[in-house]
């Protein structure tokens, strides 16, 4: 992701960005950029509106009446502009991630390349980030990072997923869950027979009522076991993806 930000050159090789050397043509692809670090800094004495003039001037905007346009449409689409007069360092962690997704779409980018945009923020927050994300991939490319899979489930239509440096799998959403359809299960057992069942299968779910325990699990097939089918989710595929050998998977 740095690399194709222009943070980072690669080693080898090289990367596009609309036909744009990331290498040779950076200035290029910076105008066609959004980025949202997962980390990133504020100065916190700076406001909200103050931050993101700032952040204006730094992509090159500098017709005022352009500028203060674009940071005011910026504030209004992430909910900001009740708080644009208050210092950033006040700021909750939800208030500062919407921060940084606001100076990431100030320059109106063709690409937007956000790195695990919903760690950390309250619930309320990441259903209002997750919602903003699917709501701007109607009109530009985003690359999403996250080990959130409810962020993949809201906003993602290709998937690639990563096993120490080797991409274990690209396609759709649908096609990674195809990879688990008729192997996930449910079945109650005993926190006693608990142990044992885990020995022999994957586990990808676990819920608690009483003494009984509601296991789901990946397995070719439930000989010997009073389970039932299910319905594959992205949890339970990814959990087989990175289980699995990597010749299989490819």
């Amino acid at each position: 992701m740095s690399i194709l930000a222009t943070l980072l050159d690669p080693t080898t090789g090289t990367a596009r960005v609309d036909g744009h050397d990331v290498r040779k043509d950076k200035h290029a692809v910076r105008e066609l950029l959004g980025f949202l670090p997962q980390d990133f800094g504020l100065y916190p004495s700076l406001t909200a509106y103050e931050t993101l003039d700032y952040m204006a001037l730094l992509s090159n905007i500098n017709d005022s009446a352009d500028r203060k346009r674009r940071v005011e449409d910026a504030l209004d689409r992430m909910n900001l502009t009740g708080v644009r007069n208050r210092p950033v360092g006040g700021f909750s962690g939800g208030m500062r991630q919407r921060v940084g997704l606001a100076q990431a779409l100030l320059n109106s980018p063709k690409l937007l390349i956000v790195d695990e945009p919903t760690a950390g923020l309250d619930p309320e927050e990441r259903i209002r980030t997750r919602s903003l994300l699917a709501e701007l991939a109607s009109d530009r490319a985003i690359i999403l990072s996250t080990h959130l899979i409810a962020d993949v489930e809201a906003v993602a239509d290709r998937v690639a997923v990563l096993h120490r440096g080797q991409i274990r799998f690209e396609g759709t959403t649908g096609e990674m869950l195809e990879r688990v359809r008729g192997r996930v299960w449910e079945l109650e057992t005993s926190t006693e027979e608990l142990p044992a069942l885990r020995g022999r299968y994957l586990e990808t779910a676990l819920t608690r009522e009483g003494g009984k325990v509601s296991v789901r699990i990946i397995a070719e097939s439930a000989d010997g076991l009073n389970a039932t089918q299910a319905a594959p989710n992205l949890e339970d595929a990814y959990i087989w993806l990175m289980q699995e050998p990597a010749h299989v998977a490819k």
